[in-house]
């Protein structure tokens, strides 16, 4: 399969590849990867001790950093830093150098044309994961892990990502597979031994089995609204009436002039989206228009969005001004909010207090649960920062907990578990042995792929493509 696979995709783990591997431009540092059969050989042709004597990469030992110079003819192009690893132990499971140079970008450039010259060839985007995978050091699953680690741009998500890197989500679907295995295995047989009329799978057994495992994936499948938020941040949508103070408090949120604050209402008339993290959780807080009546076309189209980023939204703050409107006025104005809201999380805010009416205001709307803020003065924002993390509530995240933060996982889970739900059905209505292995088949193919042991030319090319180079 691998092979077949490899002649489709015009790969050839025979080269030996190179490319950037930290971000490109200038720096204190630069690091380039060089991974294949002729790593040492042609690393051994460009790099010298300071005497420009040979000093052969080939015989070192893995695991060693050496210091010394590169160099073209009697030309030094840097000093450098040469890390050694022999394959199956490396990234890649091949034979692989990182050099460690200066960050200039000429130097970098110069470096890369040295190796190219002798005998390797420019990485494809995510080559490197891809040949770790092609040589067992990682499951397609885990790989995929690779790329959410380098996105991770939160505590929760570096953690979620891994555990999913370190194969806590391959083991879980490997377990699920080899149970599965084993009934598929004797309803196949029984196909052999058709005209005796045999039954060497226990339909009562395997029925329980099946009824376990879907219990599992849609367990993993629920996870996915958690590790979706952990992996792209909570959405959180700041509505409200014009000049109720929106827009300061998203730039208050965020600790940044992200959004025009003016005494005019109906400033905003498009959202404004930006991302903060609260706690080690990502949000991203959405500014919305201010939400009225009104015949102005285009202010009408932002109080549209306004309420399209409600549906949307996993939290909702309705920030009301508390001067310019009763408990009364409050509710009208809730019930609105909760017409849209679906499964959202609302957080009621009384904006613009200040303390010589603040228990007046309380008294007034005793009825609700609201959080008094000033957004213009900074008073009681981390009440509300903290309100917000307790709804996300972390405590519920178990890292060691399998979070599933991939659609493509999730979709295949559901697509296994639609043939599982078939075969117990099956099981039922006494289904003959051959259609129920096709649907046993079908959910184990499904699991299959998320982790590539089921896997195709195409599937491979999507995942991988979306790295970067030198990863």
């Amino acid at each position: 399969m691998i092979e077949e696979i490899l002649n489709q995709m015009k790969i050839i783990l025979n080269d030996t590849i190179t490319a950037l591997a930290t971000p490109h431009g200038s720096g204190a540092i630069a690091v380039i990867r060089l991974s294949g059969k002729k790593s040492f050989e042609i690393i051994d042709k460009v790099f010298f001790d300071k005497e420009f004597k040979s000093k052969k990469i080939a015989e070192q030992k893995g695991y060693t950093i050496h210091f010394g110079i590169i160099a073209e003819s009697d030309i030094v192009i840097d000093e450098v830093l040469v890390s050694v690893f022999r394959n199956p132990h490396s990234y890649s499971g091949e034979d692989s150098v990182e050099i460690s140079c200066h960050g200039s970008v000429y130097i970098q450039q110069q470096i890369l044309q040295l190796l190219l010259k002798h005998g390797a060839r420019m990485a494809n985007p995510g080559e490197f994961t891809l040949r770790a995978f092609l040589n067992g050091k990682f499951d397609l699953s885990q790989a995929e892990a690779v790329a959410d680690l380098i996105a991770s741009n939160s505590g929760l998500s570096h953690q979620v990502a891994m555990q999913q890197m370190r194969g806590g989500f391959s083991n879980k679907i490997k377990i699920l597979r080899d149970h599965l295995v084993n009934f598929a295995s004797l309803v196949e047989l029984e196909l052999d031994f058709s005209e005796e009329d045999v039954e060497f799978a226990d339909r009562t057994d395997l029925k329980k089995l099946v009824h376990s495992i879907i219990g599992i994936i849609e367990k993993l499948v629920m996870s996915f609204e958690v590790g979706n938020v952990i992996k792209n941040g909570i959405p959180v949508a700041i509505v409200g009436k014009p000049n109720a103070g929106k827009s300061t408090l998203l730039n208050v949120l965020l600790e940044d002039d992200r959004a025009i604050v003016s005494d005019i209402p109906g400033t905003t008339r498009d959202t404004i989206e930006d991302e903060m993290i609260i706690d080690g959780v990502l949000f991203r807080f959405i500014d919305t228009a201010g939400i009225r009546t009104t015949t102005d076309v285009i202010e009408q189209i932002g109080v549209n969005k306004a309420f399209d980023a409600i549906k949307k939204s996993a939290i909702v703050i309705y920030l009301f001004d508390a001067h310019e409107i009763s408990s009364g006025d409050l509710k009208l104005e809730i019930d609105l909010i909760k017409e849209h809201i679906g499964n959202s999380q609302l957080v009621i805010v009384a904006n613009k207090i200040d303390v010589e009416n603040l228990e007046d205001l309380k008294k007034e709307f005793a009825s609700y649960d609201v959080i008094y803020i000033s957004a213009k003065e900074h008073k009681n924002i981390n009440e509300l920062k903290q309100k917000l993390v307790g709804l996300f509530d972390a405590r519920t995240v178990n890292t060691t907990e399998t979070i599933v933060t991939n659609a493509r996982h999730v979709d295949s889970l559901k697509r296994a578990n639609e043939a599982l739900k078939k075969a117990i059905a099956g099981l039922d209505s006494g289904i003959a042995g051959d259609l129920l292995a096709v649907e046993i088949r079908y959910a184990l193919d499904e699991l299959g792929s998320i982790t590539g042991e089921v896997t195709n030319e195409d599937l491979l090319d999507s995942i991988f493509t979306r790295f970067c180079i030198g990863k």
